[in-house]
């Protein structure tokens, strides 16, 4: 993503229909164990982002390396038997026509509704030697990874689940129709033209950070925007989560301009101290600024809103 300053704007970037009620007034599911993110499964989804970024260090939009991340991508949830496409596609860019790489897992449910967990895997262009994008970029594709295998060892799924790594979320020069967001507009676009049923968008971008505070921002759903909060709450996770008033634009957004709910789950306060974010687009943003707890965190709250949007309908 790209940050721009402004007033109040920052520009970058259940279960189951039968159920009982348990000691909280939720239901629970009468078929399935509600599935939990444990720290062995944060320390899985970190070994993931070293597996992406130590293969692919640089993984720019339109580059050999993207298209080599992609399948990468796919070949891993193919592994977990979650059928995976790579969806390569041309679009306008400020370069002219450029090829980019969306990579889409699904697991069917037992319904037609979709939860869609979103990440991209792309880095930003012509930041340096040694940058590995572990955080922006990285994070999240680990961590949407190691949820995907989470997911799929659980059954039944009342809704059907979408899990895209988009390609194209950073811009080369500055956000604008023909730079940036690439994929998200794509992929938000083949679901209102398929008439998808979704249910909730949930993106998750720069959560590795070992100071994590996640903030989300004021473009999303506002029911999504709550529930994060509440199933933050359930986890013993609030301290690490806030709203935050103003803007952030990022892969979320293409789906809340095609009528989709959606909410961005960010940490965009990454750097050597409080409000420096120097390590952002730097060659700072390595491996060695993450920790498997933050991952735990963001994975026990996003399993969390999973459920819940579950539950609710």
């Amino acid at each position: 993503m790209d940050f721009r300053a402004g007033v109040c704007v920052w520009v970058a970037v259940s279960l189951a229909v039968v159920g009982c009620e348990d000691g909280s007034g939720r239901r629970q599911s009468a078929d399935a164990a509600p599935v939990t993110f444990t720290a062995a499964d944060a320390e899985s989804a970190l070994g993931r982002v070293q597996s992406l970024v130590t293969a692919f260090p640089v993984r720019d939009a339109g580059t050999p390396a993207a298209g080599a991340a992609a399948r990468w991508l796919a070949e891993s949830l193919q592994a977990m038997n979650i059928p995976a496409t790579v969806d390569t596609f041309e679009d306008a860019s400020c370069d002219g026509k450029a090829t980019f790489h969306n990579v889409i897992g699904t697991l069917k449910g037992t319904g037609d509704g979709w939860i869609v967990l979103l990440s991209h895997f792309d880095t930003k262009s012509g930041v340096g030697e040694g940058f590995q994008g572990a955080n922006d970029g990285g994070s999240s594709t680990g961590l949407v990874l190691e949820l995907a295998r989470l997911l799929q060892a659980r059954a039944p799924r009342r809704h059907n689940i979408l899990f895209g790594f988009m390609d194209g979320e950073e811009c080369k020069v500055a956000y604008r129709e023909t730079d940036g967001f690439h994929g998200s507009k794509r992929l938000a676009r083949q679901l209102r033209r398929e008439k998808r049923k979704v249910k909730a968008v949930i993106l998750m971008d720069m959560v590795g950070d070992r100071d994590l505070k996640l903030m989300v921002p004021h473009n999303g759903s506002g029911p999504l925007r709550v529930l994060a909060l509440q199933a933050a709450d359930a986890v013993g996770e609030r301290a690490k989560i806030g709203l935050f008033d103003g803007v952030i634009f990022d892969d979320h957004q293409a789906f809340l301009d095609e009528g989709f709910p959606a909410v961005d789950l960010i940490d965009f306060d990454y750097g050597s101290e409080p409000g420096r974010n120097d390590f952002w687009h730097t060659p700072l943003d390595t491996l060695d600024k993450l920790s498997a707890e933050s991952l735990l965190t963001t994975g026990k709250i996003v399993l969390e809103m999973v459920r819940r949007v579950e539950e609710k309908d």
